[in-house]
């Protein structure tokens, strides 16, 4: 019985098709695909002399440096009126790279905020020209009591 499965298990390995098997041995767990999208974290919420100051960590996990990566922001008040709308640019942001990104928000103090909604990506390219699926592949997070969506 023992010569039956040895004999099975070799006959499986040459059944299995070279492509196949090329494919399994080469593909690599930890390796990043190649749309990943950003990662725009609301880090931290600070009082400023001109309103409230907001800190972004974006981390970029592709292949891809962007030179440009303008996001349409809405600020809604913590009693769900928007408050503000305005654009940042989070670029230049290098390939495989986190980066601080750091914004002022004028005229509205830092517990007046009640969320942040990523309306669109106005802009996403990179040296080789416009980068598809901007929106559809950010990721968003917040470690503040402020709410970061798209």
């Amino acid at each position: 019985m023992i010569r039956t499965l040895k004999r099975f298990s070799i006959s499986c390995a040459i059944v299995l098709p070279i492509g196949l098997w090329t494919t399994f041995a080469s593909a690599d767990p930890t390796a990043a695909p190649a749309n990943s999208g950003l990662q725009v974290e609301l880090n931290k919420l600070e009082h400023s002399e001109k309103g409230c100051r907001a800190y972004m960590v974006v981390t970029n996990p592709a292949e891809t440096s962007y030179k440009s990566y303008k996001i349409d922001l809405v600020l809604f008040q913590t009693d769900g009126v928007i408050g503000k709308r305005f654009s940042i640019d989070l670029a230049p942001l290098k390939a495989k790279k986190k980066s601080v990104k750091l914004f002022e928000i004028d005229a509205i103090q830092c517990d007046k905020i009640g969320s942040f909604l990523i309306n669109d990506v106005m802009e996403c390219s990179a040296d080789s020209g416009p980068v598809p699926g901007c929106l559809e592949a950010l990721k968003t997070s917040t470690l503040t009591n402020v709410q970061l969506s798209k």
